[in-house]
């Protein structure tokens, strides 16, 4: 095996080592058999074309184009001319891909489905272009150790996002894969200069005579390389945040019996989820409730309000309580309630760390390592549990209370009401002064509350948007009162902080509202049922939902009024999502009159996507053909080698030579073609030897037959007679006879030889060096020149 073939398998197995450290993040892990094949396809074209020889930018250009074509062919065929060919639709694809492999970041806790094309396409594509890379550095520009920062890039992001669990295990195999790159290009080095890499000589006096020696400066950047990557990865931060994500690498600290859960914040993806074209299950939900306009399922309650965002305090946790939960906080006994049993069914791909269940629960029967947290009654799983194709039970309250234990509540406790009012002195004052004329005249906190969830919902005139963008920071929220425009986490936000302005105990929850009921008797929750909203605290009740959001969920029984003529509408059933796609009939318009039915046409339809399109929007010809001939082009780049020796090879065999004067060029143009076609089969030309000595090499080397061999030395004959002769005269046959020495060079090749010599012949380099000489040039005579310039310039001024 040549040296240069070792570094290339050198440079191809550290990429893939080091592309280990993806495995963790995303299950399951077939992904990497793909890349490991795309990637023996990328270092092929890099090793043929280095083979050629072609220029070293050739190479890299050739490998990238070959690798442009992969990724267009895996992910975006359908969009592409021929399947392979990226054009305008196969660029929208990819960035259409990428961002919803953002989407997806954000969206999955670790280990993600590998079903999301954008996360397949974000590790193959980052794999490949890391292994153009290292192969460009360590192979092309025979340099392996810079080639580590672009591994020690791959193994730090893999290392910042995992868990990091089992980083140190994916550490040793980058390492190992790089430093079998080092060893397979010292190796390549020592076999082509001997000792010399093995260390500077040294003087008498034992320092060293000459510059340091190039495999240990290449084993001293390694070891760099080696000891960042060890530290790299702590300074990174885990993903984490988002309302599908994970919390981290546990909750639990200690033996699980106690511990604390750090602050997160879970609504980073919830807009994501409710723009999604594809509104996937997340849970299935089965009830024994009456009513399932009521089933929210809540996941973490936010308490802490800086004046920018909503997220969790920092909250102890233990052990989940065997058997029934406690009572919930503040709830009377007073209070009617029903205890309900629900089962739910979470998706294989939905892993979350903190569980969804109704509140209150008042008991749970789950399997796995999960902790309890009692402030907020919620589970999170431990060291890594989370609720990926679990299915448990839970044992929840409905609590009933009527309007009139919520008005005639009393004040909350005192750590409550401190724990639970505290606003930021950032907060604009705009908040509580529309708080405060929201709710004038109202007699109590809770009829404060009701009008409120009325003036978001009914009367106020706020509108529900998911694609608003309202700002952020501490006049977000002043914003959002202004426009009126928003979705749950605006609504939300806003009525808590309201709330907590008028001294009214307020959080949000993060969870889902009430899914889809379906024929057997199950509720689907979907993606877009994510939603966010306010609980605020009544003594002797407890923590109580409103609904401030419109279209959205169900207001609660207790805050809606019961004389009939009331201007809040029925909210007591879940509100049904319009579907986003377009109608496939035209939309009748009341306007349409029956005469203009009558005429030719009839009435225009309203909606724009019931129809065809009619005008010229299309690409243009003109388009079309140049992105036809530019992916012809790319076709053809591979084949060009082979297209150039052929073209070449008919113009030196053509109908020539006739006359005495043709005799000469015709007769080297076909002994260039024999050496050329001989170069192509391995044996390169040497032009130190004459026409009869490079004839005999080239019969031994070839091990030609007798016909062959009697062709080879007939074109060396003729060579030397029309170089040495007083009056060279053609000879005939000559075409014929590279013709059968070619045959014979075929049929003494093995299979690999003889498809390299057909579609990589090496012979092509002449087009680089032709290239190189006619640039040496056009150098020298522009700095010939020069000086006339200057001396022209000089008369004149």
């Amino acid at each position: 095996m040549s040296g240069r073939v070792r570094l290339t398998l050198g440079a191809w197995a550290a990429t893939l080592m080091a592309a280990c450290a993806l495995l963790p993040l995303v299950k399951p892990a077939t992904w990497i058999v793909q890349a490991a094949f795309l990637l023996a396809v990328q270092a092929g074209v890099g090793a043929a074309a280095r083979r050629v020889p072609l220029a070293r930018p050739l190479t890299v250009a050739a490998q990238a184009v070959v690798t442009a074509v992969l990724l267009t062919f895996v992910f975006a065929r359908e969009q592409a001319l021929a399947g392979l060919v990226p054009g305008p639709e196969a660029v929208d694809r990819f960035a259409l891909l990428l961002r919803q492999g953002g989407d997806d970041i954000a969206r999955y806790a670790i280990p993600a489905p590998l079903e999301s094309d954008g996360i397949r396409l974000m590790l193959i594509g980052g794999v490949l272009i890391i292994g153009l890379l290292v192969d460009t550095l360590a192979v092309t520009f025979r340099s392996a150790a810079p080639a580590g920062l672009p591994l020690l890039a791959l193994y730090s992001v893999a290392a910042g996002l995992s868990d990091g669990g089992t980083d140190w295990l994916w550490f040793l195999v980058a390492a190992a894969g790089y430093l079998m790159l080092l060893l397979a290009e010292g190796r390549d080095r020592l076999s082509q200069w001997g000792r010399v890499f093995g260390g500077a000589p040294r003087t008498a006096g034992g320092e060293p005579s000459g510059a340091v020696a190039p495999v240990r400066t290449g084993r001293r950047i390694g070891m760099v390389a080696l000891g960042i990557a060890l530290v790299v990865p702590l300074g990174l931060p885990a993903m984490n945040g988002g309302l599908l994500d994970s919390v981290g690498t546990g909750a639990g600290g200690g033996t699980g019996s106690g511990g604390t859960i750090s602050a997160v914040n879970p609504l980073v993806s919830l807009r994501d989820n409710l723009n999604v074209d594809e509104d996937r299950q997340v849970l299935s939900v089965k009830t024994k409730m009456a009513d399932v306009s009521d089933l929210y399922l809540r996941i973490v309650s936010l308490d802490d309000f800086d004046g920018t965002t909503w997220k969790p305090s920092r909250r102890s946790i233990t052990a989940v309580p065997n058997g029934t939960f406690p009572t919930p906080i503040g709830l009377g006994s007073d209070v009617k309630r029903t205890e309900v049993d629900t089962t739910i069914t979470a998706a294989g791909w939905y892993a979350q760390d903190w569980l969804p269940m109704p509140y209150p629960p008042s008991g749970v029967s789950i399997r796995g390592n999960w902790r309890y947290e009692p402030l907020g009654m919620t589970l999170v799983g431990d060291h890594g549990q989370n609720t990926r194709g679990l299915t448990y039970q839970v044992k929840s309250l409905d609590v009933q209370p009527t309007a009139e234990q919520l008005a005639s509540a009393g004040p909350a406790p005192a750590a409550i009401e401190r724990d639970f009012t505290k606003l930021p002195d950032s907060l604009p004052s705009v908040v509580a002064r529309t708080a405060r004329q929201v709710t004038a005249g109202a007699a109590n906190p809770y009829d404060q509350a009701v009008k409120l969830q009325d003036w978001f919902a009914v009367t106020g005139g706020f509108e529900y948007d998911t694609q608003v963008q309202v700002g952020s920071g501490s006049e977000g929220i002043a914003r959002f009162l202004k426009d009126k425009q928003g979705f749950c986490v605006h609504f939300s936000f806003a009525m808590a902080a309201m709330a907590r302005s008028l001294d009214i105990p307020a959080r949000v929850a993060v969870g889902f509202a009430p899914g889809s009921p379906q024929a057997d008797g199950s509720v689907s929750v979907g993606l877009r049922d994510a939603h966010a909203w306010p609980e605020l605290y009544f003594e002797g009740v407890g923590w109580t939902r409103f609904e401030p959001t419109p279209n959205r969920g169900s207001m609660p029984p207790y805050t809606l009024p019961d004389n009939p003529g009331s201007s809040v509408p029925d909210e007591a059933r879940p509100s049904q999502t319009s579907s986003a796609a377009p109608s496939a009939t035209p939309s009748t318009s009341d306007s349409c009159t029956p005469e203009q039915k009558k005429l030719d046409g009839g009435c225009a339809s309203e909606s724009p996507q019931a129809v065809l399109p009619t005008g010229d929007d299309g690409p243009k010809w003109y388009a079309i053909a140049a992105w036809t001939l530019g992916g012809l082009a790319v076709l053809a780049l591979p084949l060009a080698p082979m297209l150039w020796r052929r073209r070449t090879r008919a113009v030196r065999l053509g109908a020539h030579g006739r006359g005495e004067a043709d005799a000469l060029p015709h007769t080297l143009a076909v002994w260039q073609e024999l050496t050329d076609t001989a170069w192509d089969f391995g044996i390169a030309p040497d032009d130190s030897q004459t026409p009869r000595k490079a004839a005999a090499r080239i019969v031994r080397l070839g091990s030609l037959d007798a016909t062959a061999a009697a062709s080879v030395h007939r074109v060396a004959n003729a060579v030397e007679q029309v170089l040495y002769a007083p009056h060279p005269r053609p000879t005939a046959g000559l075409a014929d006879d590279v013709r059968r020495a070619a045959a014979g060079l075929s049929a003494g090749a093995g299979r690999g030889a003889r498809l390299r010599a057909v579609l990589v012949p090496r012979s092509t380099v002449r087009v680089v060096w032709a290239v190189s000489a006619w640039w040496s040039t056009l150098r020298t005579r522009a700095l010939a020149l020069r000086p006339t310039w200057r001396k022209a310039s000089g008369q004149q001024g």
